[in-house]
């Protein structure tokens, strides 16, 4: 009688095993990773203003963007190893000078560009502080581009008024006393630049 042998061994079942969980495994990280995309967006659609998104602080601390109503904001994605990172100097100057009138600065450190901001929130903090005395408030780093892009930065640049994926370190949005995105700035421009200056002053003298 023929003794019947079958063509398949154990070792191709476990390994076809093996490739299907991978598979399945995968199929569900990229899940996750769109539902989270999917969530961002969704949030960044609902919202009518800056105010309605809280970040973290550099120190970890949950900050609503609400506390700033009636200020004049701006916006600026950093990095502490770019061409543009002395414009932290000219930042603190226009901070200084119009902090008392109802000017406030946020910054949110985000390594999307050159791998540029590598460090840890205390090592940026270190460096701001150190290297520029920065009093405006610093921000937990955030990523302001691609698939993992903050909901706030979805919010500037899908549903502002100023559409368009962030460019490089160090543009700014000027965002007004009622939560109004009014301005983008290229971030190749200065923040001491007479553009810049004039809208903060005629935006601080709107009430």
């Amino acid at each position: 009688m023929p003794i019947y042998r079958p063509t398949c061994s154990w070792k191709v079942l476990v390994l076809g095993l093996a490739v299907g969980l991978g598979l399945g495994a995968v199929a569900m990280g990229l899940g996750s990773v769109d539902a989270a995309q999917q969530g961002a967006t969704r949030m960044a659609a609902k919202a009518s203003s800056v105010y309605d998104f809280t970040l973290n602080d550099i120190d970890g601390k949950p900050v609503s963007l609400s506390q700033y109503k009636g200020k004049v904001v701006m916006l600026v994605n950093t990095a502490s190893l770019c061409g543009n990172t002395p414009q932290y100097a000219d930042l603190e100057k226009v901070y200084e000078t119009y902090k008392d009138k109802g000017f406030e600065i946020l910054a949110f450190p985000a390594n999307n560009f050159g791998q540029q901001e590598p460090g840890s929130n205390e090592e940026i903090k270190g460096f701001c502080l150190t290297k520029y005395s920065v009093g405006f408030p610093l921000f937990s780093k955030i990523s302001v581009k691609g698939s993992d892009k903050h909901p706030l930065y979805r919010y500037l640049t899908e549903q502002s008024p100023f559409p368009g994926e962030v460019e490089w370190n160090f543009q700014k949005y000027l965002v007004d006393r009622s939560g109004n995105v009014v301005a983008r700035y290229h971030h190749g421009t200065k923040p001491v630049a007479d553009q810049i200056v004039k809208d903060v002053e005629r935006f601080l003298a709107k009430p």
